[in-house]
């Protein structure tokens, strides 16, 4: 039994109960829940001031990929008492829009730098100068809400098409998708509550005061990053401004409220007309909407109102939530500093249960740079010709604790795989039922083989890899596809996410129809013009030397009418 005293109980792992790597302990871990039939989980969310980058969306689309595991018949995970509990279960996933209480140092614990939102103003203004802004849209470059809706809608956009659910569910609920300017309140809330409890400090004249986070009064800060106060004391990584340490207790102390005329985005507040600092946030939104704690007080009524209605359990137990991701890069301070405000101010032992936090993404084996022309916001792939199936397959392919080389290569391995899937898929709901009784009847025990190495790969802390190798390994082994792998291969997609989107038509250019599942790119269609070029000159060994090229490359080439040619995937 494990200890009830303990907060972060380690346990022997069980086979195919789900076990994840915990931040915090820096351990594998089983997933125990506090309801195992309703899981709630936060992820922060994009800062709204310009577009996402494939960095963002890789973070985003593991945490994806680990709600729509965790919801699945696949998934077994434990109870408190350490008994299995197989699925399928809820839920409850919230991610954030944060459209204020950025600088550009964010990762300054005092707030340094220029208001994010000012520099997206200047980027909208010489977009609209040039006539360079997409077709229709008409913001104000000089209101920071305008600019902050913009980049929302564009961000709720690209992730939809990406499969992200909760971009999905929010269409309808709202609450799943809090905005940051609309939870004010509640934030001032919080921050009030802790100066009550001991947990923060107000500096400055009366109306226009700063508000701190005071941690030597919470013992655990530092836990998470290794970023301990012994560490921090001397500005350790440049983290600490050395401007504010004469107003500060310590010189780790956090900003909670801040009055700031450089600041573009203003509320009144008891401390004076300001703004909140940016990990207040996070514990307001995530407290609210998955907990029952401070349901009238914090921020939108609606998400109270909505997490009393779906859990009615939820006012009566600790206010945790389960599972809190977020890309390396929120580490520290970010998430740091939401445990030590959410745990003062609640003064529940944790905040979450467990921490998760995919890590960079590479491209092109170099750090991703507009310098170096290897930056891509996902509407750049789409813009390319590059489905959103084959580009949520090349994020989420690679193991989320492992930094991800993200390369053109693989981008176009991912749409023949997809490809792939979608051919084995549509020839196995064209037999149907009627291949139930021959077919379909040879393939149960590939299917449970297929089911059970699915599950217990993605059981082992998300191996994504070993997963698709299963569905893989049990394609290459259905000669006759009929209707029970149909349904199989539906139930792992739910996972996966990838069939269910779009699919792009052919796509033509001047020389080529490319099938789905291929890409157009400079390198295919030099070989394509080369190609023609030797076939023109009638030199076939030089053509047929080109068509092995492209095979090498996964693609097969057919001439067709009017002397352009097909690529499909091979």
């Amino acid at each position: 039994m494990p200890d009830p005293t303990d907060p972060y109980p380690s346990a022997p792992l069980p086979a195919g109960t789900l076990h994840l790597y915990d931040t915090l302990t820096n351990a594998l871990r089983p997933f125990t829940p506090a309801d195992p039939e309703h899981v709630t989980f936060y992820t922060c969310g994009p800062t709204v001031y310009d577009d996402a980058h494939i960095g963002n969306f890789r973070s985003f689309l593991a945490a994806d990929l680990l709600r729509r595991f965790i919801e699945s018949p696949f998934c077994t995970v434990l109870d408190d008492a350490g008994a299995p509990r197989p699925g399928p279960r809820r839920v409850t996933h919230v991610m954030n829009i944060t459209d204020v209480g950025h600088m550009t140092d964010d990762q300054s614990l005092d707030g340094a730098g220029e208001d994010k939102m000012k520099v997206a103003e200047r980027r909208l203004a010489e977009a609209k100068k040039s006539g360079k802004l997409p077709p229709g849209v008409d913001v104000d470059p000089s209101d920071p809400f305008q600019i902050a809706a913009f980049y929302a809608d564009r961000f709720l956009e690209d992730a939809a098409r990406l499969g992200l659910k909760v971009a999905i569910e929010g269409r309808d609920d709202r609450t799943l998708l809090p905005r940051a300017t609309h939870h004010v309140p509640g934030m001032i809330a919080l921050i009030a509550r802790l100066i009550e409890r001991g947990h923060a400090y107000a500096v400055g004249e009366p109306g226009r005061q700063t508000v701190y986070f005071d941690v030597q009064s919470f013992p655990d800060y530092g836990r998470l990053s290794g970023n301990t106060l012994d560490k921090l004391r001397g500005g350790a990584g440049g983290r600490v401004q050395q401007t504010h340490q004469q107003e500060k207790r310590h010189p780790a102390d956090f900003l909670l409220w801040k009055s700031d005329p450089r600041h573009i985005m203003k509320w009144p507040s008891p401390w004076g007309e300001g703004y909140p600092g940016w990990h207040i946030e996070c514990s307001a939104m995530a407290l609210g909407r998955l907990t029952g704690f401070m349901h009238d007080r914090l921020g939108d009524p609606a998400h109270a109102a909505a997490t009393l209605a779906e859990d009615a359990g939820a006012a009566a137990r600790a206010p945790e939530i389960d599972i809190h991701s977020g890309g390396e890069d929120n580490l520290f301070p970010h998430h740091e500093c939401e445990i030590a405000q959410s745990r003062g101010a609640t003064g529940a032992e944790r905040f979450a249960r467990f921490w998760f936090h995919p890590r960079f993404l590479m491209v092109e084996g170099e750090k991703m740079s507009k310098s170096r022309g290897n930056f891509y916001t996902a509407r750049d792939l789409f813009a390319q010709g590059h489905e959103p199936a084959a580009v949520r397959l090349a994020l989420v392919g690679t193991h989320y604790r492992q930094n991800a080389n993200f390369t053109m290569d693989a981008l176009r391995a991912a749409a023949r795989q997809v490809e792939r899937w979608r051919r084995f898929l549509d020839e196995a709901q064209a037999a149907g039922a009627g291949a139930a009784m021959g077919a379909a009847a040879e393939g149960d025990d590939r299917r449970r083989a297929c089911r059970e190495k699915f599950a217990v790969c993605l059981a082992d802390d998300l191996n994504v890899s070993g997963a698709i190798a299963a569905v893989n390994e049990w394609i290459s082994a259905t000669d006759r596809p009929s209707g029970p792998d149909a349904e199989l291969m539906r139930e792992i997609d739910a996972v996966l996410g990838v069939l269910t989107l779009p699919r792009l038509e052919q796509q033509r250019s001047e020389i080529a129809l490319y099938k789905p599942g291929v890409s157009p790119s400079p390198e295919i269609e030099d070989l394509l013009h080369q190609r023609a070029e030797a076939r023109k000159a009638r030199d076939f060994a030089a053509a047929d030397a080109i068509r092995d090229r492209l095979a090498e490359m996964g693609l097969a080439i057919k001439d067709a009418p009017g002397g352009k040619v097909e690529v499909a995937p091979r």
